[in-house]
């Protein structure tokens, strides 16, 4: 058999191979574990949502993701969105045409008198959005109420970490709140 074929029966690694029996990995360092518990947290992530009256109210994903980013910084161009997102104009223009229909979003002038418009959120989409974010902080209030306030700040820095290494290599930065991850052991 080829290196890395040959199954060790107490790690499932592949013999002479690194973390999940790939050669190129650096022995040790398990981020097939990651890549695992990852894909498995995305499954919970595109669960259907019950319609109820409180659900009606929440923003789908993709949705939930651009008007988020745009009241972290301000209203966006077509342009702008699409540098940060890494879509094409004409998906984006889609998404900002369905969030204008349903209310979420408007077109403005650019504030700092540039040509292109800017999109901005409306009332009705800060408040989506405020009803969309309070769902899932109060879901995960559910799923870590037997987790220490300590080892939650500890998740919140690993995430952070994570989302930020990507971010990098990705180049294209999110931004962060003001308050930093404060006692953090993670980062």
């Amino acid at each position: 058999m080829s290196k890395g074929t040959d199954t060790n029966a107490d790690t499932g690694a592949g013999v002479g191979a690194g973390a999940g029996g790939r050669d190129d990995a650096e022995p040790g360092k398990r981020t097939d574990l990651v890549e695992y518990e990852h894909m498995v947290l995305g499954r919970h992530n595109l669960r259907a949502i019950p319609i109820t009256p409180e659900t009606e109210q929440l923003l789908e994903r993709s949705s939930y993701i651009m008007l988020s980013r745009i009241q972290r910084q301000g209203p966006m161009s077509i342009g702008q969105l699409s540098e940060a997102f890494g879509l094409d104009a004409s998906t984006l223009n889609r998404q900002t045409a369905a969030a204008m229909r349903a209310g979420l979003l408007r077109r403005i002038p650019d504030p700092e008198g540039g040509i292109a418009r800017k999109f901005q959120l409306t009332d009705e989409g800060a408040r989506r959005l405020t009803v969309t974010r309070d769902w899932h902080v109060d879901g995960l209030d559910r799923v870590m109420a037997e987790w220490s306030p300590q080892d939650v700040l500890d998740f919140a820095a690993f995430l952070r970490r994570f989302n930020t290494d990507i971010e990098r290599i990705d180049k294209r930065p999110w931004p962060r709140p003001e308050e930093e991850i404060d006692g953090a052991g993670g980062g």
